[in-house]
């Protein structure tokens, strides 16, 4: 699968093309019914397929810190996306010139004069360019006029529900881990590289790996049996890990930091896979650090019966 980044980098090559768009934030069992839309018209075309991203996410842009956590960092999306066997992701950067661009426009630069689609699979409910202007009619017509086709996204149930990137969410922060693979498809994980801590837990006698969050703020809060994998390796070790702010030794940056039950090695600078198996306990602040060390190892033990 072939990554784009933004409008400038198109070729001639990427021309003609079936397309879908949108933020795929988890790449849940949804979208994935989305993408064999676009896949089996892709084959019936006999076309290459495309999936349009935006980074950040849009409502990243329009609400900063207050928009509501993100499911997957991009690295973690794009891999899923690859999963689904697509040809191309076009990744937008979504800035003032995209927010600003109208509906015309973005017909123009991005569907004709950028990817020459032949068929585009959008939700109902889908609206682009400046104040929203844009919906699926007006895609239709233009379609009808310039020679491509426009399909409605299947809405996908579970439990007589939509699934949607909303849903997960709030499974995953009401700790409904079991609901979110359900609708997810597969189990909740963050990956990340180790990186350099405070080495807190290996004065405690319990190193942890920490795993580089960047500035993504993850759905799941507290301590968590796990299972931690490393990139080139199929073993899946068992484990607990923390998620949040430290409140014990006044944190600031929301951080993952997981324990690898019997493991020995060198991490730092390898990429994790830490995979949400239970919830132990909620994340809290303690008096001292004794404290805190005797809870961790009532978490390593409550970790152990759950993953048993």
């Amino acid at each position: 699968m072939e990554l784009i980044r933004g409008l400038h980098n198109l070729r001639d090559n990427h021309r003609v093309c079936v397309a879908t768009i949108g933020n795929f934030d988890g790449v849940h069992r949804g979208h994935v019914k989305v993408l064999e839309q676009v896949k089996a018209k892709g084959r019936e075309l006999g076309l290459p397929t495309v999936a349009i991203i935006f980074e950040p996410q849009p409502r990243e842009f329009f609400a900063g810190k207050d928009a509501p956590p993100r499911l997957t960092r991009f690295d973690e999306k794009v891999r899923l996306l690859r999963d689904q066997c697509l040809d191309r992701v076009l990744c937008l950067p979504f800035n003032d010139r995209l927010r600003n661009m109208s509906a015309a426009s973005f017909i123009e630069e991005l569907l004709l004069e950028g990817l020459a689609v032949r068929h585009f699979v959008v939700g109902d409910d889908f609206r682009f360019g400046c104040d929203r202007i844009g919906d699926y009619a007006m895609l239709q017509q233009v379609g009808k006029d310039k020679g491509f086709s426009v399909e409605h996204m299947k809405t996908y149930l579970l439990d007589g529900e939509r699934v949607s990137s909303t849903r997960v969410r709030e499974a995953l922060q009401a700790n409904e881990l079991d609901l979110a693979e359900r609708l997810l498809g597969w189990r909740y994980r963050i990956c990340g590289r180790v990186m350099h801590g405070q080495k807190l837990g290996r004065t405690l006698g319990v190193p942890t790996a920490n795993v580089r969050m960047h500035r993504f703020a993850a759905p799941l809060r507290g301590v968590y049996a796990v299972r931690v994998s490393r990139a080139g390796d199929d073993t899946r070790y068992p484990g607990v890990a923390n998620i949040g702010m430290r409140p014990t030794v006044h944190g600031t940056q929301p951080v993952l930091e997981a324990h690898l039950f019997d493991f020995k090695g060198d991490l730092y600078g390898q990429l994790l896979s830490v995979e949400f198996v239970a919830f132990v306990r909620d994340e809290r602040r303690f008096e001292g650090l004794e404290q805190l060390k005797q809870q961790i190892q009532q978490d390593i033990d409550a970790a152990r019966a759950l993953l048993a």
